[in-house]
């Protein structure tokens, strides 16, 4: 019995390993040692699963049963799918009703140029709160606050770090939250037990974000000016862009039916992709109602993504930045992202057949012996999995099923384990390259994470806090009883 539970741990650690080297090499070892292109993420994970089901097979695992595990490790991925897919459509479908524009027109008109870090921050926290998606704020709100700093010539980088920052406190805190849900369910606790434990970490992080943006709104200020004055343009690229928005789209306040439904949607706790799709539909038939748009452009948008061309009055110019954001979205538009997950999910479905991450978790904790030390180990395997498998869902029950016997041991509430789970797993998301959460962000923004990771002020910070927190004793909430779990805890 115990050669098989050593044989079971080489065996996992010798498969995790092939991910980490794989990563090692393609994206440290080519570009910093070799001066070579870094490899694509998606051949990383091809790799990856193509080495580890030759070891299972070679050590005697049948591929009718790797086959199988990869099937339903697939099948736990569709839903991610499918709302990918389905962004693309509401991407293509505000951008042709004019949504979009609309938003991006009176963002320019109330936004200060002053400040537009730290509205860049503040104001995906309010969309997320609202709605629990982190994804969903990025992909509109962002595309319109990123939008705005483009045409006011603001760091993108900067921007695009306060957006995703910004996104991720709202979708944290917000119990509409997939993944805010998911954390307390994976440990047997109440998604408000689990908010309360959050914000001992999180809110702390914000703040001192906050206060991080305000200082760069000062020391790297958009120049909007600056770029007019260099042109020598009779009219400065802000109205311009406004002066071109009014004259390529028609603006009603209609065009705001589609986020409302998102909103609606969110906050009746309705599923997420007929909600997405329903607001893709109204999306649709307010385009063919108000701007000058063929049922054919409209189809094909959906298809390929909008171009302005397809507008009637296209000969009228926009900004080059601007331009290009606009000419985004359809079916195919997350197709990088889309394969990414695929072959993320073939690769942890192949290390289900020996069940490996969980048993690496396991024989760690047998080292574990304080409180202090029982918390950082979390969050340093929450970190790990989630950077591991590019998932949450993965990353609360694998971790939590493994730490939640510990924690009950060591007498802390679950709603740390399960504060814990999300503040480095969830944290952690965007500032890993190969994580499908940065390329949703550079899909989306189309800024790399390269540019951005640092300035993404609040995971850098939450992550900090969270440990310094363990180790000073800060937010362990005395346990007395065992109430803060469920009954089926």
């Amino acid at each position: 019995m115990v050669k098989d539970k050593r044989r079971q741990l080489i065996d996992s650690v010798v498969t995790i390993s092939i991910l980490v080297l794989t990563i090692g090499y393609g994206l440290i070892v080519r570009p910093v040692v070799w001066q070579q292109p870094q490899l694509p993420l998606e051949i990383i994970f091809l790799l990856s699963a193509i080495a580890s089901i030759s070891y299972l097979l070679a050590i005697g695992h049948q591929w009718s049963q790797i086959l199988e595990r990869i099937t339903a490790k697939l099948a736990q991925a569709l839903p991610t799918l499918l709302i990918l897919f389905a962004i693309g459509l509401l991407i293509a479908s505000w951008m042709i009703a004019g949504t979009i524009p609309y938003l991006v027109y009176y963002g320019l008109t109330i936004i200060s140029a002053e400040h537009i870090y730290l509205v860049a921050f503040i104001t995906p926290v309010f969309f997320s709160l609202c709605t629990g998606t982190s994804w969903g704020s990025i992909a509109t709100i962002g595309l319109v606050l990123i939008s705005v700093a483009n045409v006011i010539n603001a760091d993108l980088a900067i921007t695009t770090g306060a957006i995703v920052g910004g996104a991720y406190f709202g979708d944290k805190l917000s119990p509409l939250s997939d993944t805010t849900n998911i954390a307390a369910i994976a440990v047997n606790i109440d998604v408000y037990q689990h908010i309360e434990s959050m914000l001992v970490t999180t809110v702390p992080s914000a703040v001192l974000a906050c206060l991080g943006f305000v200082l760069l709104d000062v020391i790297y200020p958009a120049n909007i000016i600056n770029i007019a004055s260099s042109d020598l343009r009779t009219v400065d690229i802000l109205t311009q862009t406004l002066n071109g928005i009014e004259q390529l789209f028609s603006l009603n306040i209609l065009l705001l039916i589609p986020p409302v439904i998102v909103l609606i949607g969110a906050i009746r706790k309705v599923a997420a992709l007929p909600t997405l799709i329903l607001s893709s539909i109204a999306a649709c038939i307010l385009a063919l109602v108000f701007q000058e748009v063929t049922l054919s452009a409209v189809f094909q948008t959906l298809y390929q993504g909008f171009d302005i061309n397809m507008l009637t009055n296209s000969s009228t110019q926009l900004p080059d930045p601007l331009d290009g954001l606009f000419n985004r979205g359809g079916l195919y538009a997350l197709n990088t992202p889309i394969i990414i997950v695929i072959l993320v999910f073939i690769y942890l479905g192949a290390l289900d057949c020996i069940n490996a991450i969980p048993t690496v978790i396991n024989h760690v904790l047998d080292k574990i012996s304080s409180q202090a030390a029982l918390i950082s180990t979390t969050l340093i395997a929450s970190g790990v999995v989630n950077a591991l498998t590019s998932s949450q869902y993965a990353n609360s029950f694998v971790v939590g099923e493994s730490f939640k016997t510990k924690y009950d041991q060591c007498k802390l509430p679950r709603k740390v384990l399960s504060r814990s789970l999300e503040d480095t797993g969830t944290m952690i998301e965007s500032l890993i390259p190969w994580s499908t959460t940065s390329v949703f962000v550079y899909a989306s923004l189309n800024v790399a994470i390269q540019d951005y990771w640092r300035w993404q002020l609040l995971s850098l910070i939450n992550i900090a806090i969270a440990f310094l927190f363990a180790w000073c004793g800060i937010g362990y909430f005395q346990q007395t009883t065992k109430k803060d779990e469920l009954p089926n805890g």
